[in-house]
């Protein structure tokens, strides 16, 4: 746990992946505090929740408000337990909370799986991976139960977060609907996972999505340079104060990855999962958690790159190829 400036507690919170915490933030105002994000579901959640609470003095009904930026379990998963202790209003936005009725709500998860399968075997992975998939996601319900009651938040309007007036801002492209929170008199930026120090976002292809999830991405993060933030407040490692500097290099190393997706289906047509091993390889062996992040990240920049008529998908025995039209490198 650290405590950073104003007061605010960052607290993290531990993770079964390589991602090992998610930053949960505590905002401190004369009535006890806002929580942001309180993290997966899990014994070991629990736990590190406990003893922090109990390390700053801070009793669960003293938490009046829960804000999530987004929907993904690390961030929503521990939002329903947190509700049934505090009593504490849940806040997400709409979009965000569409998706997270998708995949938890009443079985609706099987559709969700069953689209994301057969995208996935159509991009060449082999079936008994692919088998893998649906008991993955499974396993998730779990991890974002009891899920909790919420109010809906709308980008570009302001919401009162500790003493200070805070700006909701649209932040596409990690998630559809994550938003996130500017202070313009302290210049401080609340971004869930749309901006991270030292590790890039995950940009992913979602089934049922018909956008071009790394164009929003891009799009949104130009938008977000514009703010002149002094410390941001990310979703994953700590507090940083290079917010419009590491924007850019975003942004550049997913032009290199587009670049580098080219050359090598320039070289070698390849079905989507060939190019995900071709990029990521030992690091996703074995993992399949690692492999669905890395496979649609694969997927959002080839389907990028297929809009904007730099690469083709020819169909062969059900599995869809691709190359890169000439001269388009």
């Amino acid at each position: 746990m650290t405590l950073w400036h104003g007061g605010i507690v960052q607290v993290k919170v531990p993770l079964p992946f390589s991602l090992r915490w998610v930053n949960s933030y505590l905002i401190p105002d004369a009535a006890g505090y806002t929580l942001i994000d309180p993290g997966l579901h899990t014994d070991e959640a629990v736990q590190a929740w406990y003893e922090a609470l109990r390390e700053q003095s801070i009793p669960f009904d003293s938490i009046h408000t829960i804000i999530l930026t987004h929907q993904h379990p690390d961030h929503y998963g521990l939002a329903g337990w947190f509700q049934e202790r505090t009593g504490a209003p849940v806040y997400i936005s709409e979009l965000s909370y569409g998706y997270t009725q998708r995949l938890w709500g009443a079985d609706l998860g099987a559709e969700f799986a069953l689209s994301l399968t057969k995208l996935y075997a159509e991009q060449g992975m082999p079936q008994s991976v692919v088998e893998e998939i649906a008991p993955h996601l499974d396993s998730f319900a779990e991890k974002v139960s009891p899920q909790p009651a919420v109010t809906f938040l709308e980008a570009g309007r302001m919401m009162t977060i500790g003493d200070s007036e805070w700006q909701m801002i649209d932040s596409p492209g990690h998630a559809k609907g994550q938003l996130c929170f500017y202070e313009p008199l302290k210049k401080w930026m609340i971004c869930g996972d749309q901006v991270l120090p030292d590790i890039t976002p995950n940009i992913s292809v979602v089934p049922g999505e018909n956008h071009d999830q790394l164009r929003q991405f891009l799009d949104s993060l130009e938008a977000l340079k514009k703010y002149e933030v002094e410390l941001a407040f990310p979703g994953h490692r700590n507090p940083f104060t290079n917010f419009s500097e590491r924007i850019v290099e975003l942004a550049a190393h997913h032009e290199r990855r587009l670049l580098q997706i080219q050359g090598l289906i320039q070289a070698e047509p390849m079905t989507g999962y060939r190019l995900c091993m071709r990029l990521f390889g030992e690091r996703i062996a074995g993992n399949t958690h690692n492999l669905r992040f890395a496979m649609s990240e694969t997927l959002a920049h080839l389907f990028h790159l297929e809009r904007q008529g730099l690469v083709t998908g020819t169909r062969q025995n059900d599995q869809l190829y691709y190359s890169a039209k000439p001269d388009s490198i």
